[in-house]
């Protein structure tokens, strides 16, 4: 299915499809959404990238190998539960900091780190499947 029109749109679709996945993934917590909602989306951005031009250029988009990106979410994940260890209450336990942001306090926790994390490891495997499968096609 490489027609002209869907070549020519894919790639601004795919490029709204991530954008759109990251806003799911920072509404997170406060709305519906988070890192795995966000994560798929950007997943199917790749996957339908590779649809319209193949496997290599989606390699080259990606610039990490997917399972790279797997490995440092999975290590962020587990960054964001052992620090709350550090901090002397149970495991997994959300830990606030305010950090100065020109006029305005920025609120980070853990709890966005682990979500990262998620998002990273539901892309990296996701779309480390996808194009696994859509290479085996070609061939």
């Amino acid at each position: 299915m490489r027609t002209l029109i869907f070549r020519t749109v894919a790639p601004y679709l795919s490029s709204l499809m991530v954008l759109f996945s990251v806003f799911v993934l920072l509404r997170g917590h406060n709305e519906p959404g988070g890192g795995f909602i966000g994560g798929l989306i950007a997943a199917s951005a790749f996957a339908i990238y590779g649809i319209a031009c193949g496997v290599s250029p989606v390699r080259r988009a990606m610039y990490f190998h997917p399972m790279a990106l797997s490995a440092a979410g999975l290590l962020m994940g587990s960054v964001a539960g052992l620090l709350s260890i550090f901090a002397g209450v149970p495991f997994m336990t959300g830990l606030w900091v305010t950090v100065p942001f020109f006029t305005e306090e920025l609120k980070l926790s853990t709890v966005l780190l682990f979500d990262i994390g998620v998002y990273f490891v539901v892309v990296g495997a996701i779309s480390s499947i996808a194009l696994a499968l859509e290479e085996r096609e070609v061939e």
